[in-house]
């Protein structure tokens, strides 16, 4: 009899099971490709040993999004990004708020030279030690909003989805109207009335971009609720909150996951929007936008000043791009064979 060979997907069984991945002569065969098919059944023809190994959903998972250069390069210049914001100021002799006001030799809009790696700006700061705390501020609070995103996204697309009828419409109906609330305008409002900071940066950024989440998790557990496992727990006595929590959730972190890397490229776009238009952090702190709206006022004489933290933006948000779609593809190939 020839072995079926699974095939994973966004819905795939509960994480304690265990797939079975066929190897063939003491070498892993990959499970998700007609080319380990056929290397199968040819072992089976040649009448060759067959062994059986016990994998994961996420062991899988990570194999497969290994094998994406895009996102595995991807991957390694978030890796630098990260390591440029943490050590950055450290490496450089200059604090990131030391200018011409405490020093008054140093001089403004040097272009990058061996003192200053990427030269000065109109305040005569190293643009190298404000780069990397702009980078590590905006990081922090892209990854902060995210996190608070997801964990009131999941929670409530967890109770609308796990309970369902009434409440379920009711909660979502909600969600319809916070929908069309204007998103950039209204976390303006927000920073007008909470005044300038991280955490009023945080709320703003928050406030409601936790909706997709939450369509995302009620969804994938609207359609979780039909399987037998779910059914099974139910008819030996198990509460809801415990097939929620038990069940239903583990099986819903690979869209988690997906969407925790392709909604941290949106925090560092809405960051950057505000703090360009001063609602951001507040001076001498700096972050990516804050460095883009100082090297908006000198563009025409001094244009690198807004290239330099534009670059930086940039590739973030395409690194972070890549990266969620390499998961997704690795979580659920039929995704990538759509495309």
């Amino acid at each position: 009899m020839e072995p079926s060979l699974p095939q994973p997907g966004l819905t795939p069984a509960p994480l304690g099971d265990h797939a079975p991945e066929v190897v063939g002569s003491g070498a892993p065969v990959a499970t998700d490709t007609e080319a380990s098919t056929r290397q199968v059944l040819r072992e089976l023809d040649a009448g060759q040993p067959l062994t059986v190994r016990q994998t994961t959903l996420w062991g899988d998972t990570l194999r497969r999004f290994a094998r994406s250069k895009a996102a595995m390069i991807s991957m390694g210049i978030l890796v630098v990004l990260v390591i440029y914001a943490i050590v950055g100021p450290w490496i450089r002799p200059y604090k990131f708020d030391e200018g011409l006001n405490t020093d008054p030799l140093l001089k403004p809009h040097q272009l990058p030279n061996v003192q200053h790696w990427f030269g000065t700006d109109m305040a005569g700061r190293d643009l190298f030690v404000r780069t990397a705390m702009g980078g590590r501020v905006s990081l922090l609070v892209a990854l902060a909003a995210t996190t608070v995103v997801l964990f009131i996204g999941v929670l409530y697309g967890a109770t609308a989805g796990s309970a369902g009828g009434r409440t379920d419409n009711v909660m979502m109906r909600f969600v319809d109207v916070l929908y069309g609330l204007p998103y950039l305008p209204f976390a303006i409002i927000m920073l007008v009335i909470l005044g300038n900071g991280i955490v009023p940066m945080l709320l703003a950024l928050a406030i409601v971009g936790w909706l997709t989440a939450a369509r995302l998790v009620r969804g994938q557990l609207l359609t979780l609720k039909q399987n037998e496992y779910v059914e099974a727990a139910r008819a030996l006595g198990a509460s809801r909150s415990r097939i929620v929590f038990r069940h239903l959730l583990p099986n819903t972190l690979g869209i988690i996951v997906v969407a925790m890397f392709l909604e941290i490229p949106g925090m560092i776009l809405g960051e950057a929007i505000l703090s360009f238009l001063g609602l951001g952090i507040a001076a001498p702190n700096a972050s990516w936008g804050t460095l883009a709206q100082d090297g908006w006022q000198a563009l025409r004489s001094y244009p690198w000043l807004i290239i330099l933290p534009g670059f930086f933006i940039a590739v973030t948000v395409l690194a972070f791009n890549f990266v969620g779609d390499g998961f997704r593809d690795a979580i659920d190939p039929r995704t990538k064979e759509t495309k």
